[in-house]
């Protein structure tokens, strides 16, 4: 099971970081997937509080299996409680949460807002990148407002009917305990799990159960964008109207055509 998880893996982090795409360059971005299930590493049983994420310093074009570190969630999860932690203790805590002792590569330093999400059951894989005209709104003094709405079917079919806006914040420790907070106001509210989650000054989350998932909504969201950068330069968005969103988010045909396209 493991060895599968860890092949998608690969293969979605390759097709987020493909050149071509400007989803990211050099270092940027990370992604992570959930083990579900229990696998061996030596003689030692783990079940699904263990997770990939890319290692510190890895790229995402051209990344195999070794560009990935195992990392326990329940072990990382535990340090955004701790009011007294600093960098320091960030440090020790992502070197102890490896399943390996002998690695000796560091987690993604965003290894913690994995851990967050990944400890939902409905998200598996989360593919965090840097694309070019969505950083283009989400650098702009009109961030919040750019990824508030919703501007046609497909922007709904396929990234929701509302997104997770986190304005900038220290990225790391200070930036997971952000996001945990905000994605569980939205989920109280709005009885899921986001599939995108928008930070200003940095970039995008995609959350799914697939790679397909997060494939789908990062091509999305980035088309999504151009659209938008394009319709300020026309005066600005013409935002759909709530009633109009929910009836895309429910019609059941959309559902269907949801499924073809993010399963």
């Amino acid at each position: 099971m493991s060895e599968t998880i860890l092949k998608q893996l690969v293969e979605m982090s390759r097709y987020l970081g493909d050149p071509d795409r400007g989803y990211v360059i050099l270092g940027e971005g990370n992604t992570s997937a959930r083990i579900v299930g229990g696998w061996t590493i030596g003689s030692h049983l783990r079940d699904a509080d263990t997770f990939y994420v890319k290692a510190s310093g890895s790229t995402l074009e051209g990344i195999d299996a070794t560009g990935f570190v195992a990392v326990s969630m329940s072990r990382v999860l535990g340090i955004l409680d701790d009011a007294a932690a600093d960098d320091a203790a960030v440090t020790k805590v992502l070197k102890e949460a490896l399943i390996d002792k002998s690695e000796t590569r560091r987690p993604s330093v965003e290894t913690m807002f994995h851990a967050v999400l990944l400890s939902f059951p409905e998200c598996s894989f989360i593919g965090h990148t840097h694309p070019t005209f969505t950083n283009m709104l989400l650098c702009s003094a009109r961030a919040e407002e750019a990824v508030a709405g919703r501007i046609c079917p497909d922007h709904i079919v396929v990234m929701g009917h509302k997104s997770v806006y986190v304005p900038y914040v220290d990225p790391g420790l200070v930036l997971a305990r952000e996001i945990r907070r905000r994605v569980k106001e939205y989920v109280e509210e709005e009885g899921v799990l986001p599939r995108a989650i928008m930070m200003q000054g940095h970039g995008l989350i995609a959350v799914g159960d697939s790679p397909k998932a997060v494939k789908s909504i990062t091509d999305m969201a980035e088309k999504i964008s151009k659209v938008m950068v394009g319709t300020y330069a026309l005066g600005g968005p013409r935002f759909m109207a709530q009633r109009d969103i929910d009836r895309i988010y429910t019609r059941p045909d959309e559902k269907y055509r949801e499924k073809t396209i993010t399963k």
